[in-house]
């Protein structure tokens, strides 16, 4: 059972609208136990839209546990069992106002994988034809566009702190030879 651990018992000891706690004891490979706290959570979907110029749209929102404005690329939460690809064209058309001709799927990350079974998924959109911004009753954000060549500089230089920003920033612009 080597790099393996055997989960020996399990308790919730928190469930909430986003995700649930759960306090796991788990059989190490050598027989040894240890604790696991552990986030379950749905899972998510975030969407760079790329303009025919090579120019992204990302929304500035306030971010509570950071207490700051971050600049993120269009994202949301999963429901469970939502297909994450119409859960992501969802979130583009609520957050931005877009929807889009090509949809390319980027792949999936763990963004914090030694205590959260979050998984996010990510796609790239192009062909965008503006429709309708539809916020969520509680979401409040501005959108902006900027050029991709710039992101990767805002990256770069840790501008830009979300992980999966990031992540699809530097995607896009290998896939597209920025």
């Amino acid at each position: 059972m080597h790099l393996e651990e055997k989960t020996i018992s399990s308790e919730t000891i928190y469930e909430g609208v986003i995700f649930t706690v759960r306090k796991d004891s788990a059989e190490l490979e050598d027989g040894s136990v240890a604790r696991r706290d552990i986030i379950l959570h749905s899972g998510g979907v975030c969407v760079i839209p790329v303009t025919e110029n090579n120019e992204i749209f990302m929304v500035r929102q306030y971010r509570y546990p950071f207490h700051e404005i971050t600049c993120e690329i269009p994202a949301g939460k999963l429901n469970y069992g939502e297909n994450h690809a119409e859960c992501g064209k969802r979130e583009l058309l609520e957050e931005t106002g877009f929807t889009c001709s090509e949809y390319i799927y980027l792949g999936e990350m763990y963004p914090t994988p030694a205590y959260n079974s979050e998984i996010t998924h990510m796609y790239l959109a192009r062909g965008l034809e503006y429709k309708k911004q539809n916020l969520d009753d509680d979401e409040f954000l501005d959108v902006i566009k900027i050029p991709l060549e710039k992101a990767v500089e805002m990256v770069m230089k840790n501008e830009l702190k979300d992980g999966k920003t990031q992540l699809v920033i530097l995607k896009a612009a290998r896939i597209l030879g920025i």
